[in-house]
């Protein structure tokens, strides 16, 4: 790597949350101004700083140093000081305060203000409030660089340093030095290797039962991630033994200290013993117990012939029902927990809609909801009756650390007879385990979902766990109603579910178009967002949703996003942007919140539109009404929304998909990912790629396991 040194000049950009910025520096003895970006906080203007790194071109900035690793110093020189005071780092300082403190002290003018600053008083204008203040804010600039030394001198980039001090404060240091790996659980952007290259320079020892301790809490922390809610005790001890390169007795025994301690808990199923994480225990064996009690609590609606009753609203409402339709219908009127389940075009919302007319009828309070915002919207318009996202239904909030708190509970329950919950394939087992939690005694639970899409983000598998335990009655719609079934995307969406290849044809509502790389592949995704589909009067912000299965590669979601933006909304001259995440947003930018912000009143997977742009931050609108504002260091929660994954679309319909299908995405090309993306479509799929890596979509349904034993569970297999 190339050394670069020099004194801070100015700072370009921060992200504000630690994870990037870009700043000036001027070096000792050379003229002009060099730009250098790292991954971390900015340095503070007038901070003397030693980079390490390389030199990279930017498309459009140009030359600038990109640096892998930075170490900082105070300034000595006066100029430096100057230049330091005056970039109002310091709090009580500004520039004409900066130049009177100079002139008075010097070069030393740092160190009155950190051991003497009572002497500050001397300088015009500067009282006992004010020269406290000044030494306070120094002091913790002091703290943070005295963080940032340790760090370098221990072999890690001071880079983590802002990150840490804002964390713990005045007690940084105690926890770098006496418990390292506290911070891969508390502190955003460190994870355990990180620590534990922290713990080994301390001192520790790569045997220690601490770092083993850490290793196996790592590891578990990182299930619910992949979508389990546990793991057996063979893999955690062999994949940690491997990480520590300790022996995998140290580990066994760790393990058991761990479950005899509480920290961790255990289940065997035959010959299987499965370790888990506390709070993924609770959230499995709490579902599990509530949804039994609420099938076994639920009040007896006075009604002798639901069949009737069904056929009742069916001639009020002039539908007619398919007899697995009825039997759903009158489900509803029966059991304390049911489920409904079925694919495209079998009549789900006819079903849900002749629910809430006999519940309704018989004087019952219903409520509906769906895990996201888009789910809950297409519930509500499809049935006339508010929806709401089961977050709100909780009534959540965030605490001060970010956590998220539900305001229903078993104390203070949701206030219904009967809740239907759709896209419930959607709900991990923690979302799950507050639901029921707040599902008040004898309340009736209906759950709505296409089994056959993909599992939740979260961990486990709950809709279709409850299916294998053969515990709650159930119908699943196969019937394709005669309109639907005239839909040549309900049809192939089926024929993918049942391992058959789709009827693909050339201008048909359906296509498939062949491409020979798959830069030829990202190139046609953009010519026909960019050209072909505004000429047929489609809007390819609004009407088209490009799909994909990954992030990386040339037709990736991140790769996608660059190359739609530059077509569909290249930059202006002179148009101001700002970068966040390694995007640059511009006015008229379509985008996603990545977080549930309950303040904002806006959540994760809602798509809206940048309309303004400034130094400080962006303003984006979702739908006609709610214009949120983002400070810079919240714009994290932002990602481009031009493509997105194929999870993130769960529950949303568009008129058009668009979706790569191509080998260097092997490792995600499954049927229910095929499936789950072409039933987002209303009017339009057109999928492009490779012929070979559609046939390997279609044909492989060995989905990867989850382990979770919810199943179980709720059979009674564990007890």
């Amino acid at each position: 790597m190339e050394e670069l040194t020099g004194v801070v000049d100015s700072v370009i950009f921060d992200s504000g949350d630690g994870r990037f910025s870009v700043f000036r520096l001027t070096q000792e003895g050379r003229t002009g101004r060099v730009t250098a970006t790292v991954s971390s906080a900015a340095p503070l203007v007038g901070q003397e700083v030693e980079l390490s790194g390389d030199w990279v071109e930017h498309p459009r900035f140009g030359m600038q140093f990109r640096a892998a690793h930075i170490r900082v110093a105070a300034p000595t020189s006066e100029q430096g000081v100057l230049r330091f005071l005056s970039s109002g780092a310091v709090q009580g300082v500004g520039p004409s305060t900066a130049r009177r403190i100079v002139a008075e002290f010097g070069a030393q003018a740092l160190e009155v203000i950190e051991n003497e600053p009572h002497r500050l008083l001397s300088v015009d204008g500067i009282g006992k409030k004010t020269a406290q203040k000044i030494h306070a804010s120094y002091h913790e600039q002091s703290e943070l660089k005295e963080i940032m030394l340790w760090l370098e001198m221990h072999g890690v980039s001071g880079a983590y340093g802002a990150r840490i001090y804002k964390q713990y404060g005045s007690f940084a240091l105690d926890v770098l030095e006496m418990d390292p790996y506290r911070m891969a659980r508390e502190v955003s952007g460190v994870g355990f290797r990180t620590a534990d290259t922290l713990a080994m320079a301390a001192g520790a020892e790569p045997d220690s039962p601490s770092r083993i301790a850490a290793g196996v809490r790592f590891l578990l922390d990182g299930v619910a991630s992949s979508g389990h809610c546990c793991l057996p005790e063979e893999r955690l001890v062999r994949d940690t033994a491997s990480l520590l390169g300790v022996d995998p007795a140290l580990v066994r025994e760790s393990v058991r200290d761990e479950i005899e301690a509480g920290r961790l808990f255990y289940e065997t199923e035959g010959a299987e013993t499965l370790i888990y994480p506390p709070a993924l225990y609770a959230a499995e064996t709490q579902t599990a117990e509530a949804l039994r009690f609420i099938a076994d609590h639920a009040e007896v609606f006075p009604v002798d012939e639901p069949e009737e009753i069904a056929k009742s609203w069916e001639r009020a409402d002039g539908v007619t029902l398919s007899d697995g339709q009825r039997d759903a219908v009158a489900a509803a009127l029966r059991y304390g927990v049911f489920i409904l389940t079925g694919g495209p075009g079998t009549g789900k919302t006819t079903v849900v809609r002749g629910m809430i007319g006999v519940l309704e009828r018989l004087g019952l309070s219903v409520r509906l909801g769906a895990p996201t915002g888009r789910a809950a919207k297409r519930l509500g318009e499809a049935t006339g009756r508010k929806a709401t996202t089961v977050h709100r239904m909780l009534e959540a909030q965030a605490d001060d650390t970010g956590t998220t708190i539900f305001q229903r509970d078993e104390d203070t329950p949701i206030e219904a007879d009967v809740v239907i919950l759709d896209e419930v394939s959607m709900m991990d087992v923690v979302l799950m385990q507050h639901f029921l939690a707040a599902v008040p005694r004898g309340c009736h639970v209906i759950l709505v979902g296409d089994v056959d899409q993909l599992p939740s983000v979260g961990p486990g598998t709950v809709l279709a766990d409850m299916l294998r335990s053969n515990m709650f009655p159930s119908v699943r719609l196969t019937d394709i109603f005669r309109q639907a079934g005239e839909s040549l995307i309900v049809r192939n969406a089926h024929a993918v579910n049942a391992g058959r290849m789709p009827d693909c044809a050339a201008g048909s509502a359906f296509e498939f178009r062949a491409c020979a790389t798959e830069e030829e592949t990202a190139a046609a995704i953009v010519a026909l967002c960019r050209d072909e589909l505004p000429a047929s009067g489609v809007d390819p912000m609004r009407d088209v949703q490009v799909l994909s299965p990954m992030h990386r590669l040339e037709c990736g979601i991140d790769r996608l996003n660059r190359l739609l933006q530059d077509a569909l909304n290249p930059p202006e001259t002179g148009g101001f942007e700002i970068a966040a995440g390694g995007f640059s947003y511009r006015v008229g930018d379509k985008v996603m919140q990545t977080k549930n912000d309950y303040e904002k009143g806006v959540f994760n997977g809602d798509v809206g539109f940048v309309t303004r742009v400034g130094a400080q931050g962006l303003v984006v609108r979702y739908g006609e009404e709610n214009a949120v504002e983002y400070k810079r260091e919240e714009m994290s929660e932002l990602q481009p929304a031009y493509a997105m994954s194929v999870h993130k679309s769960q529950g949303s319909e568009y008129p058009v998909v668009v979706l790569p299908v191509v080998l260097g995405h092997r490792a995600m090309l499954q049927r229910n990912l095929l499936y789950t993306a072409v039933t987002r479509a209303k009017e339009r799929v057109i999928l492009l790629g490779n012929p070979r890596a559609l046939a390997v979509a279609v044909g492989n349904d060995r989905t990867r396991r989850r382990f979770t034993l919810l199943a179980a569970r709720l059979a009674g297999a564990l007890e």
